[in-house]
């Protein structure tokens, strides 16, 4: 089993997060990060591209053996299938089309979605901006682990299990801890999905539907793309709770390795997040980050002081609704559709 996590308990701080007051001091001394707020017009070309190499891609696909099949699943479909995750991430930001057009924003999620079989567009947006709202409140946030996700997979076997199983967790956590009404967007996304799937089945086999599927749930598991879940928000040192990656894979994810600078100001394009690193050296350049996601998975897995307990997590009632500076009357699905102004507040 290996050796066993050295942690019992998460890290609890009683503090708020630090990308809300972070913000207000760039803003303050770069003004001209504000140029960088906005949707990226590059975004929807790149989903209509990767989407379009995924289909095309089946008539190869069709013709390969099992063997085959199943290596460029994990090597090319599951790969190019989680950049589309990350491209709905963009989206779930209203940073296709910007907030004027939030159904735009929707539709093209969906779109992105398709190659990837399970329908999560529209489900992802709502509990990812809680993540943002809420980060590192239990209950809210659902990218923290469960208490007993941290009691079960407490040994180097287990975390390599955790690792493999990570796209069950991310499914049932919202399900179990903080289900919410079904919406017609949703059902819709649903809808889409298994016509597309139907179509893929029927035209290319079954094999090819698997290509698709099984690489989504490899790419999210222990895998070189997702060492992002890991290497964004686990505790690799001592209260430094978020962590950005300035390594080549963000070439195939929209920089979403740009953490710090992507949670400090979520309507920033990923295209234009290393330019706020460019624009503030001095805030993020003296940070500890991580230059590569395979060695986050091995040091997770192997290092006995870091496990699914990793995480800073905080009371809801000591925090301040400041990470996107609103007041706590207003709604998380209002935020999603407001655009911010020159102060990252929201209209």
């Amino acid at each position: 089993m290996g050796q066993h996590v050295s942690r019992t308990d998460f890290e609890h701080s009683y503090t708020d997060e630090p990308h809300a007051s972070r913000r207000k001091e760039i803003l303050k001394l770069h003004p001209e990060v504000k140029t960088l707020f906005g949707p990226d017009p590059w975004l929807a070309v790149w989903v209509l591209l990767l989407v379009a190499f995924q289909i095309t891609s089946l008539f190869v696909v069709q013709r390969l053996g099992w063997p085959e099949t199943i290596f460029l699943s994990y090597c090319v479909g599951g790969t190019l299938n989680h950049s589309l995750m990350l491209a709905i991430h963009e989206i779930a930001h209203n940073l296709a089309f910007g907030y004027k057009y939030p159904l735009a924003n929707k539709l093209l999620g969906m779109f992105a979605n398709l190659p990837i079989i399970f329908p999560t567009s529209v489900t992802f947006k709502s509990y990812h901006l809680e993540h943002h709202r809420y980060q590192g409140v239990p209950g809210m946030d659902m990218d923290i682990p469960t208490e007993l996700e941290a009691k079960l997979f407490c040994t180097t076997l287990g975390k390599v299990v955790w690792m493999i199983l990570q796209p069950l967790f991310y499914a049932l956590r919202p399900v179990l801890l903080r289900p919410k009404m079904i919406s017609a967007m949703e059902v819709a996304n649903s809808i889409v999905q298994m016509c597309f799937s139907f179509a893929i089945f029927y035209y290319f086999g079954g094999r090819t539907l698997f290509y698709l599927g099984a690489g989504s749930l490899m790419a999210m598991g222990l895998h070189p793309v997702a060492g992002h879940f890991i290497s964004e928000h686990y505790l690799f040192i001592k209260g430094q709770e978020t962590y950005s990656y300035y390594g080549p894979l963000n070439l195939l994810s929209f920089n979403v390795g740009y953490h710090n600078e992507h949670h400090d100001f979520p309507f920033v394009a990923g295209s234009r997040l290393p330019k706020v690193r460019a624009m503030a050296p001095e805030f993020y350049d003296t940070l500890p980050n991580h230059s590569s996601w395979v060695k986050v998975i091995y040091d997770f897995i192997m290092d006995p002081s870091i496990g699914p307990y990793a995480r800073i997590v905080r009371d809801k009632y000591i925090c301040r609704d400041s990470n996107l500076d609103v007041s706590r009357a207003q709604t998380v699905q209002k935020l999603s559709g407001d655009t911010p102004n020159e102060h990252g507040k929201q209209q």
